[in-house]
């Protein structure tokens, strides 16, 4: 198993995260629609929204699972935010050298990832959107645009969520 090394800006990475106040929060329609949409549209049983904070990767919205998380070390998602700009597509766990004996995959029955950075306009990857199988699978063009249109929107939440905090303060 590969374990995915922090990213080049992993300091300003979980200082952007922190500064959400988000990680344990309690779950929100919005980003519940989201992934709802994220699993109908890629046709797979489960969708994750996740952080990766220092130690774990955190699911503040799921469809599918009952997981709260998991150790950031067999995380799919640390892997992807590695690349911002990228989705990470694994169509087959068990055919991938970097996931075959992941716990993930061998344990939890995960064979399909596909995930897509959340990325902030600094350019900081706070996790990812993410559709799961537990069989081998593909996603079409098109279904890869739509996870990056609703990732999108999870930002646009995301940065709603920072200006709503910003203006309570202040007020």
């Amino acid at each position: 198993m590969q374990i995915a090394e922090p990213p080049d800006n992993e300091t300003e990475r979980l200082r952007a995260l922190a500064e959400l106040d988000i990680l344990d929060t309690l779950p929100e329609q919005a980003y519940d629609d989201i992934t709802l949409l994220a699993s109908q549209i890629c046709e797979t049983p489960i969708a994750l929204m996740t952080l990766v904070d220092e130690g774990r990767q955190w699911f503040k919205s799921k469809v599918g699972t009952d997981l709260e998380g998991s150790p950031r070390d067999i995380s799919f998602c640390s892997h992807a935010i590695l690349q911002p700009d990228e989705l990470l597509l694994v169509p087959d766990t068990a055919a991938d050298e970097r996931f075959v004996d992941n716990p993930l995959a061998t344990d939890a029955g995960v064979r399909f990832y596909a995930g897509v950075p959340l990325t902030t306009a600094r350019g900081h990857a706070l996790g990812t959107l993410c559709v799961i199988h537990d069989e081998p699978h593909q996603l079409t063009a098109d279904q890869q645009q739509a996870l990056w249109a609703l990732s999108r929107q999870v930002i646009a939440q995301l940065e709603l969520r920072r200006s709503v905090a910003a203006l309570e303060a202040a007020a």
